[in-house]
């Protein structure tokens, strides 16, 4: 039985050098999929003193299991799964990762949309049944088209800067961005879809901006626009979303985030050919699980450190 103070992860691993760096706790993971009921039984066997979130919510019933607890560290940018007014109402610290997975993020997004407008997916599965599409097909090509981006944070500024060096006019919606990226205009929401061939989603998820893509919105979309996601399926109301796509309002959509994941299968996505999906993997890359992992262990420490010498301190 350790002695030591326990961390848990909502996951079954973890970087090494994260690993490293909490050598001083015991750490306890709770598996790929952990429930609330799993975590809660997990929170009153070894009362931890931080948990790490990878996969899964934390509510508050999860918080009340751990007497111990001062820090929630997210291994990523998302702390919407972290209910945060719980948490502080407890005051205990929740902490992201911010910016350890924007370049991955970032990448996937392009992989996207460059998916959507070359067809990529379409053409291979064409060709795997027997197709030569050559004569009929026609790619959409993006220099000289716009972008429209919505958050300008980390993420979204690297997805602008390749947009400039693609050729394309870039424009964004961000109210707390306090500089554009060079080649970038900024806009009100409604220019943006009103003039966009590309809208990709950067923003977090709020009570404010929850399903702000919805019926009303899409409608203002160009005729044939793209919808890129990769960052939260709230931001979307999926029913509308897959409405636009069937009846040709959107010509194409990715995503890459999604209001309940796992995914469920069978699902109304899969019987639509004009949408690509990926199981919200944009933010895990070789090198951002390092640097995520990494930077949830420094945020964990940063609190509990800090409490270790506020304790000597009055001791």
């Amino acid at each position: 039985m350790s002695h030591k103070p326990s961390i848990i992860i909502t996951g079954s691993d973890l970087a090494q050098e994260a690993v490293d760096l909490l050598s001083d706790y015991q750490l306890v993971y709770a598996g790929r999929q952990p429930s609330e009921a799993d975590l809660i039984a997990l929170c009153q066997q070894h009362n931890p003193h931080a948990i790490i979130v990878r996969y899964g919510k934390i509510s508050a019933s999860i918080m009340d299991a751990a007497p111990a607890l001062r820090v929630i560290a997210k291994h990523g940018s998302g702390i919407d799964v972290i209910d945060q007014a719980a948490a502080a109402q407890r005051e205990i610290r929740v902490l992201a990762a911010t910016g350890a997975n924007a370049a991955a993020v970032a990448e996937h997004t392009w992989a996207l949309i460059l998916a959507c407008a070359k067809s990529v997916v379409t053409l291979d599965a064409r060709m795997r049944e027997g197709h030569w599409d050559k004569a009929q097909h026609k790619s959409i090509e993006l220099e000289g088209r716009t972008l429209g981006l919505i958050g300008l944070g980390a993420i979204g500024s690297r997805v602008a800067k390749a947009g400039v060096a693609f050729g394309m006019q870039v424009i964004a919606y961000d109210p707390w961005a306090k500089q554009l990226p060079d080649g970038c205009e900024a806009v009100e929401l409604t220019a943006l879809f009103n003039r966009a061939d590309v809208v990709s989603l950067h923003c977090p998820l709020t009570e404010q901006n929850r399903a702000m893509i919805n019926r009303d919105t899409l409608a203002q979309f160009k005729p044939g626009a793209m919808l890129i996601n990769t960052a939260r399926g709230g931001l979307i109301e999926e029913e509308a979303l897959a409405n636009a796509l069937q009846d040709g309002t959107l010509g194409c959509a990715a995503l890459d985030s999604f209001t309940q994941e796992p995914l469920t299968a069978p699902h109304r996505w899969q019987s639509l050919s004009n949408v690509i999906l990926s199981p919200h993997i944009g933010g895990v890359s070789d090198t951002s699980y390092v640097k995520m992992g990494s930077t949830a262990a420094r945020n964990v420490l940063s609190v509990l450190r800090a409490g270790a010498v506020e304790e000597s301190t009055s001791a």
